[in-house]
């Protein structure tokens, strides 16, 4: 076993390497003597305490390596309880990324990335759930709806608890497949699904010109690119005079705050879109300008629309900028931050948790339409539905021609 002794030892090694960098850039903390070294006595009793902290972990992983039967991969070993540190947070937000997961949550909201295009994150059962599927993409196509909860991936079970795991068993090359266990709500028994991969394009805004000169733009999640594409769609509606917008949200499982921030800035006027609040209570306001689209709005969002459209969704109705129509959204009140660390790895932790305008935390509980409107139950689970049949989408139309005509 590793005494105190040597765990102490280890950590004045530390301190030596932090000497020579800090003796090269001209700050020297430390003085060598021959075989030994004098540092400051706060800094030996902090690594000696840090020593005593860690000495349950050093001499597990040392007992491992000399112990199991096979040769085992200490750097693994390292990762695995650096993993379980975040873990202990009890936040399924807040989690270690490898090397290769880090690239791939990189590479998603640039918006490439290999897989099936399905949105997740950790039930309160305990079962990796779907958010929603992303338009056009296998998942879509395939049928996964929004609640969906998968049990197994290429047979192997999953858990709420390893979301990044099952993420990244779902994702893959293109062209290969990917056999999904899912349980639904209303069903009797599980049911397997499978897909083939696709480089999953993300094309996150589309619109069209309605009837009575009323522009619809679909918004299906916030990557990269989101909020100038919005502007460029945006501006085209424009050249076509609509009287009125219709922005959908619907399955949108948010994603990144500044692009939602933009595009808040080009509809609202001059108001709070949103506040943040970390644990000290230092709160961070975002506001919009006085220049806005000068149309009567209406947003359409149901139990998929999450985050960052959540926000957008709070601000247009604490603002009473415009209608919002549907269900419930998915209720997500929190912010996290990602960093990158040397080694090509990273984190992302949950940093702050925010408020709508007027104050409202809607973590775990969502925001409720100013119109519920549900679909038809037999369409719930629809990848595509007719625009006559969209119960939803018929509602907005006719309550934003009212509006038109005020």
């Amino acid at each position: 076993m590793i005494s105190k002794r040597k765990a102490l030892a280890g950590a004045v090694i530390l301190v030596v390497l932090t000497t020579v960098l800090n003796a090269t850039l001209g700050n020297l903390v430390a003085l060598p003597l021959g075989q030994k070294v004098l540092i400051p006595r706060d800094t030996y009793e902090y690594y000696r305490d840090l020593g005593d902290e860690y000495s349950k972990l050093l001499t597990l992983k040392e007992f491992l390596s000399k112990n199991y039967y096979k040769e085992v991969d200490e750097e693994k070993l390292i990762e695995s309880a650096i993993k379980g540190m975040f873990q202990g947070v009890e936040d399924p937000y807040t989690t270690y990324m490898t090397e290769r997961e880090f690239t791939d949550l990189m590479t998603r909201t640039q918006g490439t990335y290999g897989g099936i295009g399905v949105i997740i994150t950790p039930g309160e059962d305990g079962f990796v759930t779907v958010v929603s599927p992303i338009e056009d993409t296998p998942g879509e196509r395939a049928g996964i709806a929004t609640g969906d909860r998968i049990l197994n991936v290429d047979g192997k079970a999953v858990s709420g608890e390893q979301l990044d795991l099952a993420a990244e068993m779902m994702k893959g090359e293109p062209g290969t497949n990917v056999i999904l266990t899912l349980w639904r709500e209303g069903r009797n028994e599980p049911f397997e699904v499978t897909l083939e991969r696709e480089e999953i394009r993300l094309k996150t805004v589309r619109s069209e010109m309605l009837e009575n000169n009323i522009g619809y733009v679909r918004i299906s999640m916030f990557d990269e690119q989101t909020a100038n594409d919005f502007k460029e769609h945006i501006g085209e509606l424009e050249k076509q005079n609509i009287e009125g917008l219709i922005i959908d949200l619907r399955n949108n499982p948010g994603g990144l705050l500044s692009q939602c921030l933009e595009i808040a800035d080009m509809v609202l006027g001059e108001q709070v879109i949103v506040y943040t609040e970390d644990r000290h209570g230092t709160r961070e306001i975002e506001k919009s300008d006085k220049k806005q689209v000068e149309v009567p709005l209406i947003l359409l969002v149901n139990k998929g629309s999450a985050s960052a459209s959540e926000i957008l969704a709070g601000a247009v109705k604490d603002g009473n900028r415009g209608v919002i129509l549907g269900t419930t959204t998915f209720g997500k009140g929190l912010v996290q931050q990602v960093k990158p660390l040397n080694d090509g790895t990273g984190f992302k932790y949950t940093v702050s948790q925010y408020f709508t305008p007027n104050g409202t935390n809607i973590h775990g509980k969502g925001i409720e339409p100013d119109i519920v409107v549900e679909l038809p139950e037999e369409l719930r689970n629809e990848v595509t539905i007719e625009r006559d049949q969209d119960t939803q989408l018929q509602k907005a139309i006719e309550v934003i021609k009212e509006k038109m005509q005020e």
